[in-house]
């Protein structure tokens, strides 16, 4: 079960009592409506790379966001200073600048019935507790402990085979961080968060002297769920072996098999092109697509900002409510194969004459974006193995490079690497190969989908097969 921190009632009341005093400025001020959050955290990271501390950072940040409306101009402004000083200069900045904005009538709050009362809402059904999301585990090792989680890990990883002889480092990293949100509609919410992380990535040589690098995480809310730094040492070292002796293949028309770590990028890219604000704008392949089939039936897409994972904590994604202060939901957007919604802030909802999916990202300054939760696809019924089992020829992507996605045209090429499959096995590593095709036909070519969804961020996906892409190489 999550953790009390010390004090933690003494710094929320310290914090929200600061929110609201912004916000009840703003509008002494002549502010129509007013919306302040206030973010503090505080980080740890080492990296060892060869069993010396190479970096070492320890850190903590505090900040006060304020966005105000006058009518149908807003202005927002941040600052670290919160002394008062500090904040009065802030809510004076921010009138200012929303006294020469241009006026825009879809500007403004969330409409008031929108917003749940907090003590019925999400918020306080999963409270900070229920969605477990913070953990004061995660610094409970000492500094020199953590610096030997780091160690460990590398020196696993250098240890499994005589191949692997050079490290880009091992390590360990956490953090923790509170957010509160207050605005003149009458919400005050607030949570916090934790994480903690160890990685390694080991280089390796093969016989004619070239080198290959690849990599391992483990990420999780509680120090408790880590994996041990012995067991993702040894599977960084699996995953660089692998790549030895990776050559190119002939430009072909296969199927293509995505990893899990691959497919998790696909996944990004389908969000972007569902985002209300490349919608809006016509730069998505997407737009004027609701209701219709624009993937394989068998291919259902979630973002559910209350997820809880096996472990019992929250997802990655996971939160009570959204970046302005509607409680937090799951959303459907594709539904075998079916594009249901479009995921939404309150401003990409009004320009396209639809509600807010409860989408919306805020950080200190400028208007809030549009964010993903825990976005992930629902996981099939094979196992990898059968799925790899019947491709009688094609690629195993387990990297990508570039950024060579693009969601108005639904253009899709990038570097890869991976596995080559012959007859329904892994034979050799691949390097050097682009992978081409379109989101619009790769969704509706989706053949095959694994049962290995694991979330190691806020966006997952299992095994994905798609047919008909191209892969160009020698």
């Amino acid at each position: 079960m999550p953790e009390t921190a010390p004090h933690a009632a003494e710094t929320t009341l310290d914090l929200e009592t600061l929110a609201s005093d912004v916000v009840a400025r703003a509008v002494k001020a002549g502010a129509s409506d007013a919306e302040a959050v206030v973010r503090e955290g505080d980080e740890f990271s080492v990296n060892v790379r060869m069993g010396e501390v190479e970096t070492l950072k320890e850190s903590g940040s505090r900040g006060l966001g304020l966005r105000v409306f006058l009518g149908r101009r807003s202005a927002s402004a941040s600052t670290s200073d919160l002394t008062p000083g500090g904040v009065r200069q802030l809510v004076e900045g921010a009138m200012a600048l929303a006294k020469v904005t241009e006026e825009d009538p879809f500007n403004g709050l969330p409409d008031p019935e929108e917003f749940v009362p907090v003590e019925t809402s999400i918020a306080a059904r999963l409270s900070e507790n229920e969605l477990h999301l913070y953990y004061n585990d995660v610094y409970s090792l000492a500094g020199p402990e953590r610096i030997e989680w780091a160690r460990r890990c590398e020196a696993a990883a250098l240890s499994a085979d005589p191949r692997i002889t050079n490290s880009d480092g091992g390590s360990f990293d956490a953090a923790t961080g509170r957010k509160v949100l207050v605005n003149s509609r009458g919400f005050l919410g607030s949570y916090r968060t934790s994480y903690a992380g160890v990685a390694a990535a080991p280089l390796a040589m093969d016989a004619d002297g070239k080198m290959q690098r690849d990599g391992w995480w483990s990420s999780a809310r509680s120090f408790a769920h880590l994996e041990s730094p012995e067991a993702v040492g040894a599977e960084a070292a699996r995953r660089t072996l692998r790549r030895l002796g990776a050559r190119r293949v002939p430009t072909q028309r296969v199927p293509i098999v995505f990893s899990p770590e691959t497919a998790r990028t696909l996944i990004g890219s389908i969000f972007e092109a569902a985002s209300g604000d490349a919608v809006w704008r016509s730069a998505s392949f997407l737009a004027g697509k609701l209701g219709e089939t624009i993937a394989a039936s068998q291919l259902t897409l979630i973002d559910d900002h209350t997820l809880l994972l096996p472990t019992g904590a929250g997802g990655f994604g996971t939160s009570p409510f959204d970046g302005e202060g509607l409680p937090s939901q799951r959303n459907v957007v594709i539904e075998n194969g079916v594009l249901r919604t479009y995921l939404l802030n309150t401003y990409a909802a009004r320009k396209l004459g639809l509600k807010s999916t409860h989408n919306a990202s805020r950080g200190l300054a400028g208007a809030p974006g549009i964010g993903c939760g825990n976005l992930y696809v629902a996981p099939g019924s094979q196992t990898e193995e059968q799925i790899l089992a019947d491709v009688p020829a094609g690629l195993y992507v387990t990297g990508l490079m570039g950024f060579g996605v693009n969601v108005v045209t639904g253009d899709y090429s990038r570097g890869a690497t991976g596995l080559w499959i012959e007859n329904g096995r892994l034979t050799h590593a691949v390097e050097e190969v682009t992978i081409a095709g379109n989101l619009a036909g790769m969704l509706h070519n989706v053949t095959a989908i694994g049962n290995d969804l694991v979330f190691r961020g806020s966006v997952a996906s299992p095994t994905l097969r798609i047919d008909g892409m191209t892969i160009a190489g020698a």
